[in-house]
């Protein structure tokens, strides 16, 4: 960019013109029609009658989009101004052969690009579909520089992060915890949830090969998760149903508990004095009976306590080990890969005009509609993973119940309790009524 300033420079100096300012927008490319501010304000200049002749480097330079060229003829022949000039050759704008060889050389700059473009286009395409690495940058979190070797120091940190995750802890509560213990990202700073999302959500990570937001092909780098978590995580980190408000949770039991009168999901909501309890909520937005209501902070320990327990009993350890690789996560990831091949094959099909747009967008629908279905069914699968090394180690996991985040706490009890009916309390007793409660259970 420098150097293009001063060939202009020197033009302009041999023509005995001078320098009134200098619009520069670099990295901003004209052809993909992006804002590019240096530009509008060089507009302005001239519809000011600040300027009387405009000096670039090339007329491909100046434009790349006929609309643009366009509105810049009119600037410049409402401001009087006629004379374009560039390092190789000068443009009559006052003339119709000027206007039409700038149109010329416009129309050949965008045909270029066009064709460079395409080129690059059809090679990414070319290297996605053979799993080759492509592209610069910064590398990917888990790999060396040449973004084919594991760095096993950062490869633990995602396996780490992947397991975690299924495990039902929230992105939020896995990066606070990595930025406390000083693990930095590949730039060296701190953990976001946008970046660890963007990370787990990566196919590259289970050594598979991604172009355009859709897995194409086995990389040829190796893998640091299983293909598996990769579809697990990506279903569960799209389910629209995923908690993503970024006010932290306080209440153990949100969506666990019913009200024994009317059925109505409870609520949390403080007291006027800040105490925690959870309420059936009447009004607007709320279609609960406004009767039922129980303190939060002996009804959490009362649960936590009970699924606990329920950890510990021989039913549910003889209900995991039955269901051990859960055959309905197996059906369900089976879904997934089984629709994607369709769609893939369905695209080749059409690719080879096998059939037309209207018979593909017809075949594509019912096959897109069924693998959303399965992902949904796939985020929500999740039990056995919340649980594993948890069934029969109730006493462990009691001591360091209060070091993990509220988020994997949910996830745990959730994972053994469906729900807790809460009974209308006895009038005139204050105290903490375990008769009011009746624990529905999954397993």
């Amino acid at each position: 960019m420098r150097r293009q300033v001063d060939d202009c420079e020197r033009l302009i100096a041999r023509k005995g013109w001078e320098v009134a300012e200098r619009y520069v927008d670099d990295d901003v490319s004209a052809y993909h029609g992006r804002v590019r501010p240096a530009y509008r304000r060089m507009l302005d200049d001239v519809r000011g009658g600040f300027l009387d002749a405009v000096v670039v480097w090339d007329a491909d330079r100046l434009h790349r989009q006929p609309k643009e060229l366009e509105e810049f003829f009119d600037v410049c022949s409402e401001a009087g101004v006629t004379r374009l000039a560039s390092v190789s050759g000068d443009i009559d704008l006052a003339t119709h052969d000027g206007q039409f060889l700038a149109r010329i050389l416009g129309a050949v700059a965008k045909k270029e690009s066009d064709d460079k473009s395409r080129r690059i286009r059809r090679k990414h395409e070319e290297l996605a579909q053979a799993g080759k690495v492509a592209g610069g940058g910064t590398r990917p979190y888990g790999y060396e520089a040449d973004r084919r070797s594991v760095r096993e120091s950062e490869a633990v940190i995602v396996r780490e992060c992947a397991r975690r995750l299924l495990a039902g802890e929230a992105l939020r509560a896995i990066c606070g915890d990595l930025n406390e213990r000083g693990v930095e990202t590949v730039t060296g700073g701190q953990w976001k949830t946008q970046t660890l999302r963007r990370m787990l959500m990566s196919p590259r990570l289970s050594g598979q090969r991604e172009h355009r937001g859709e897995i194409v092909a086995k990389a040829e780098w190796p893998a640091i998760i299983t293909p598996a978590e990769t579809t697990r995580i990506r279903a569960l980190l799209s389910d629209p149903s995923r908690r993503t408000n970024k006010s932290a949770r306080r209440y153990l039991l949100v969506r666990l508990l019913r009200c024994g009168r009317c059925g109505e999901v409870l609520v949390s909501r403080p007291t006027a004095s800040g105490k925690r309890r959870y309420v059936c909520a009447k009004g607007p937005n709320f279609s609960g009976c406004g009767h039922t209501y129980i303190e939060a902070d002996t009804l959490e320990l009362f649960v936590v306590e009970a699924v606990l327990h329920r950890l510990d009993s021989p039913g549910l350890a003889a209900a995991l080990n039955g269901a051990r690789g859960d055959p309905d996560v197996e059906r369900a990831q089976a879904e997934v890969e089984q629709a994607q091949a369709q769609l893939d094959e369905l695209a080749a099909a059409y690719g080879s005009q096998a059939f037309g747009l209207s018979e593909w967008l017809a075949a594509r629908q019912p096959i897109e509609q069924r693998l959303t279905q399965a992902k949904r069914q796939l985020a929500r699968l999740s039990r056995v993973s919340v649980l594993e090394g948890h069934v029969g180690q109730a006493p462990a996991l009691r001591e360091r119940w209060a070091d993990l985040p509220l988020t994997r706490q949910h996830a745990i009890v959730a994972a053994v309790l469906d729900h807790v009916v809460v009974g209308p309390g006895r009038r005139g007793y204050n105290r903490f009524d375990s008769s009011r409660l009746e624990p529905i259970w999954k397993v």
